[in-house]
């Protein structure tokens, strides 16, 4: 990999992120490596500064632990400086078009980086903007999430291709782009959601589509045994995210048989791979004991956002 983002004729530079489905196999695969080897450097306490004198904001209209912090200490260790933006500290939101914010933004920075409710802002933003933006999470898509996912199998399984992933739960914004980053890497993606909480049609149509060209699959089920059933990797999320707190107890009854437990991932392979985004709440959507099991790698997952969002940090700006 080099500073300027570029391997074997891949350059990403100046390119947005706002959902995978935007980024080719090979470009994909590229970030994943390119990840593997920032990881690699800052594990063995080498100085890699491509990004210095640059400058990335962080615009939070949603709060975050794994967020903010991958992107400060991935800007801090890459040489430049991240700037946090809370929703009360820019007027974004409160009367400023987001086309004038992005175009100012533009002038003073490097990148942008926001997280935030509606996926429309991330688009006009991006639209607006003429330096690179980042989906650090929408209510439609969280692709800088699935990136270390995928990171994350790679380094435990060998390899992505032909493996199954499934997803059990909420039909949210991770199933999305889980469906996307999984099927653009050959893999078996099965989503279990309760009946009113499938993912988008839409993004299930584009994920087949997808997955036909890479030699992947996609299975929509209302049945979490069927989902897990030989998968290589059991992924589950909140019941309710962030936004959805006031439905809390509708959505226990609804998922009530759809928590990851030691009976549901008897269906799984021996060796699968416990994957959970966090903020976890043990006893609901998982138990503790699969959480905390043997299979969880849960806190690498977690490690690897920072060093996921590098590489991307990385291709996109130096």
């Amino acid at each position: 990999m080099t500073a300027s983002g570029q391997l074997q004729g891949i350059s990403l530079k100046g390119r947005d992120m706002i959902e995978l489905d935007e980024y080719s196999t090979e470009e994909i695969q590229f970030l994943l490596d390119s990840a593997i080897e920032l990881k690699r450097k800052q594990k063995n306490g080498e100085v890699y500064q491509p990004l210095k004198g640059k400058t990335l904001g962080l615009i939070f209209e949603k709060s975050s632990t794994r967020t903010r912090v991958s992107f400060e200490v991935g800007m801090f260790q890459l040489g430049g400086h991240a700037l946090f933006l809370s929703k009360n500290d820019i007027q974004l939101g409160r009367g400023e078009p987001i086309s004038d914010t992005a175009q100012v933004m533009s002038r003073y920075l490097d990148g942008i980086m926001i997280r935030t409710f509606g996926h429309d802002n991330v688009i006009n933003l991006a639209k607006h903007a003429s330096i690179p933006v980042i989906n650090g999470l929408s209510d439609m898509a969280h692709p800088c999430q699935v990136l270390a996912d995928l990171q994350t199998v790679l380094e435990h399984k060998g390899k992505l291709k032909g493996l199954k992933m499934a997803f059990i739960g909420d039909g949210n914004n991770m199933a999305h782009s889980l469906l996307i980053g999984g099927a653009k890497m050959g893999m078996h993606v099965a989503v279990a959601s309760p009946e009113g909480y499938m993912p988008d049609e839409g993004i299930v149509k584009l994920s087949e589509e997808i997955a036909a060209q890479t030699g992947g699959k996609i299975t929509i089920t209302h049945d979490p045994i069927e989902a897990a059933k030989d998968a290589d990797v059991i992924y589950t999320d909140v019941w309710a995210s962030m936004g959805f707190e006031e439905e809390q107890a509708e959505r226990e009854a609804a998922f009530a048989d759809f928590q990851v437990n030691e009976e549901l991932v008897k269906a799984a392979k021996p060796d699968y791979l416990f994957l959970h985004c966090l903020p976890a709440h043990r006893g609901e959507e998982v138990s503790e004991g699969v959480i905390d099991g043997a299979n969880s790698v849960i806190f690498d997952q977690a490690e690897n956002r920072l060093h996921a969002q590098k590489a991307l940090m990385v291709a996109l700006m130096a």
